[in-house]
């Protein structure tokens, strides 16, 4: 029982510095792309500087969101991770007395004990959407699209700047949807190495 209350309280605990984790590089990254918008705008006033300044930083800053993005769907499932083990140390608890099997009963855990996740309740795609990861994805993917833009419009001309806002649009349409797909593309795979829902919740 001390072995499975110190697990349990080191899965609290990592958890949390998942959630941690996840703070700050959203944080991070929202801080650079920021202080880069603002670096871009005092660049526009030279067409000089202009166009060779956004076409080093905003890929920088593109890439910078891929490993962030990347990074933040690895602590969710990290976190995801330490729930299961949560879920099955209750699991043993509720064997412990008949008091014990009503304080921990399955449908008062959180997932992936209780009845229905959360964060399902509008649906799979707007659960992966609304995560952080996504939040973090859409924002890198409308730096790509204006920085195509950009370029494209430097390229094609003023009389043109539909086409080029086209183009940009459509990247960012693209590279939103492929995250989306990476992402629930990593979650099934962690479905298959995770313990089937009748295991937590004996």
């Amino acid at each position: 029982m001390s072995a499975l209350t110190t697990e349990h309280v080191v899965l609290q605990t990592a958890a949390s510095a998942t959630v941690a984790d996840a703070a700050a590089r959203s944080s991070l990254y929202v801080f650079s792309l920021s202080s880069s918008l603002v670096a871009v705008g005092f660049a526009s006033r030279s067409r000089e500087v202009f166009v060779p300044f956004i076409a080093i930083v905003l890929p920088a800053i593109f890439v910078l969101g891929v490993f962030t993005v990347m990074r933040l769907v690895d602590t969710a499932l990290e976190n995801m991770h330490c729930m299961v083990g949560i879920a099955r140390i209750r699991g043993y608890y509720r064997t412990l007395s008949p008091e014990a099997a009503t304080y921990f009963a399955a449908r008062h855990g959180r997932w992936p004990e209780g009845q229905s996740d959360p964060a399902l309740r509008r649906g799979p795609l707007m659960a992966f959407l609304s995560t952080c990861a996504s939040m973090i994805a859409c924002s890198y993917s409308a730096v790509a699209g204006a920085g195509v833009a950009l370029l494209a419009g430097e390229r094609l001309g003023p009389d043109r700047m539909v086409l080029a806002m086209s183009l940009g649009a459509a990247l960012a349409g693209a590279l939103t949807a492929a995250f989306v797909a990476y992402e629930r593309w990593r979650f099934r795979i962690f479905d298959r190495v995770t313990p089937s829902e009748p295991e937590v919740r004996k």
